[in-house]
Formats: structure tokens, C-alpha cells, sequence
């Protein structure tokens, strides 16, 4: 492996800050959020985004994106005015320092998923937690799951260590799944001795692609539950009601999306009720299943999309 070390470079002044606020051993906690994979409902995107333009925040860590990103795959932005290339969206991966609503530091790593020399790139975010002692490292996004939007949003934890998660129910077995950066970071944190958790917000999958705040509220709280941080997270209600109110506007105009949020809720209390028993949906009744009803609620929202054109 090249050297992890020359991915990225560090703000040495920032750098010593943050190594003065070191207290027993123990650093600011670390929080990631990456863009490329998975985030249904915009959950982590949505909620990294608040925590840099709400809280205070100065530039640790950063990394060589031009070493990381396949351009080819992933094509930036430009813009084109009339006659001439304006502007240029540059891919950014890098660590801030973010002060909480109490002045209390962690790190926030954010920015786009690397495409190549995933192991190089998790060997460089170790060297950053073990050089300023980070204790924790939570990872957050969102993941489509066949639920309505009427219930309140649920939670897959995972970690490095049972007893960090112990307050969540577990929602699925042993599955195998596409991977990601995030994931592998996880793994290799707690394969070297650190301790890492991750939390992916389940979001009603006919609400994946669109912006829903009350994803990236329900993570946020899972990470202040865990590290007692103030994220200010009532900073994101007024988008979240807007957004509610918006869906509920939808839901009211058509008695047949009416009828697949129903059908959806019975799944959902079904489920819940029978959560740790072999028959976890029960046999009483016969719905469709989640892909089906999600397929009509999204038909159904593209029809009003195109109506307000």
C-alpha cells in the first residue's frame, strides 16, 4: 500500500487547537457523512450540510480528491455562460472541526465517497483518529425501506462492539449488501480497537430520492443520544412540517395513494408487533408487498409532478 499519509494534509494550527482540548486520553468524537452511496431521503447529505452551516466550523483534514474520485464515473459540475466556462464544482472530501451548541469540538468528515484505494483511504482516516484520540466514530445515511410516512422513523444501528448499540432492536439477520467506504471504515476501526458505530435512518422508499428532514432529525438525535453533543437540531423542524405537510397535501387528492399509506401502515404495525417472534409479519392478513405499493405511491407522484408543469 502507498502511504496513507500522503492523501492528505493537516492545518498544523487547527490541528494543535484541537489537541489542547484532548482531556484523559480522550479527543472529540468523529462524525461521517459521504456522499455516492447510499442515502435515501437525503438523511445524512441534509444533516451534514446543517451541521456546517449552523455550527462553528474550521478545516482539519484535507484529502487529495484528485487521487480518490473516478471523474469518469462521476462527473463533476461546470457551468457554461454564453461564450465561456464560469465555474468548476470541485469533489471535496475533508475533515472540519465543528463546535456544538455548548463550544463542545468534534470532527465532522464529509464530502464525496472515495472511488478508488479504499483501503489506503481507511488507512488515512485511522491515522487522523488515532493523532487527536478520537473515542467514537458515527457514520450516518438513510436507506429505502417499505414503511409510511404516518409512523415514526426507525432506526438499523450497527457497531464495532454490541454494547454500543444495545438500545436498538435489530431489524434484519445476516444479509450480504453492496459496500461501502463508510462500512469498510467501520470495520477496519474496529478490527485495529476502536470503537465506531453507524446509523441508517429508515425513510418510506416512495420518499428515497426527495429531500425528507425528518431523516436527518432522527439521525442527528441518535448521535446527540450517543455522545450527549448539541446539535441544534430544531434548526431542521420548519423544512421537516413543510415537508409533511406537502406529502400530506399529496396523500388527501387521491383516495387510492389514501388507500396504499393505509395498507402501508398495517405492514408497519404488523411488523412491529411481531419484532423478535419466527413470523415477524404475521399471517392475519394479505397485503401487497412493499415494492408494490411503494411503485403506486411513486406512479402516483410523478402524475402530480407533471400535472404542475
Amino acid at each position: 500500500m502507498l502511504d496513507p499519509a500522503e492523501l492528505y494534509t493537516v492545518d498544523e494550527g487547527v490541528a494543535d487547537r484541537v489537541r489542547e482540548r484532548v482531556v484523559d486520553g480522550r479527543g472529540p468524537v468523529l462524525v461521517h457523512v459521504l456522499k455516492g452511496f447510499v442515502d435515501a431521503g437525503q438523511a445524512g447529505g441534509t444533516a451534514a450540510a446543517h451541521l456546517t452551516t449552523t455550527l462553528r466550523t474550521q478545516r482539519l483534514v484535507t484529502f487529495d480528491a484528485d487521487q480518490l474520485v473516478d471523474y469518469r464515473s462521476r462527473r463533476p459540475t461546470m457551468t457554461f455562460d454564453a461564450t465561456t466556462w464560469t465555474a468548476y464544482d470541485t469533489p471535496e472530501l475533508a475533515v472540519d472541526v465543528v463546535e456544538d451548541a455548548e463550544g463542545v469540538p468534534f470532527l465532522l468528515l464529509h464530502g464525496v465517497e472515495p472511488d478508488v484505494q479504499w483501503e489506503r483511504w481507511v488507512a488515512a482516516v485511522q491515522q487522523v483518529v488515532e493523532r487527536f484520540a478520537v473515542p467514537l466514530t458515527v457514520g450516518l445515511h438513510g436507506i429505502p425501506m417499505g414503511i409510511p410516512h404516518t409512523r415514526p422513523l426507525t432506526v438499523t444501528a450497527h457497531a464495532t462492539r454490541p454494547d454500543l448499540v444495545t438500545s436498538h432492536t435489530p431489524w434484519f439477520g445476516t444479509v450480504q449488501v453492496p459496500a461501502s467506504a463508510s462500512a469498510l471504515l467501520e470495520l477496519r476501526l474496529g478490527q485495529a480497537g476502536h470503537d465506531a458505530v453507524g446509523y441508517a435512518v429508515h425513510v418510506p422508499h416512495y420518499l428515497a430520492q426527495s429531500p425528507f428532514p425528518q431523516a436527518s432529525i432522527t439521525a442527528l438525535e441518535c448521535v446527540q443520544r450517543r455522545t450527549g453533543l448539541d446539535l441544534e437540531v430544531g434548526g431542521l423542524s420548519a423544512a421537516a412540517e413543510d415537508t409533511m405537510l406537502e406529502i400530506e397535501r399529496q396523500v388527501r387528492g387521491s383516495d387510492e395513494v389514501a388507500d396504499v399509506v393505509r395498507a402501508l401502515e398495517e405492514q408497519y404495525d404488523a411488523f412491529t408487533r411481531n419484532l423478535g417472534r419466527s413470523n415477524l409479519l404475521g399471517t392475519t392478513t394479505e397485503l401487497p408487498t412493499a415494492d408494490e405499493l411503494g411503485a403506486e405511491f411513486e406512479r402516483f407522484l410523478a402524475q402530480q409532478d407533471d400535472g404542475h408543469r
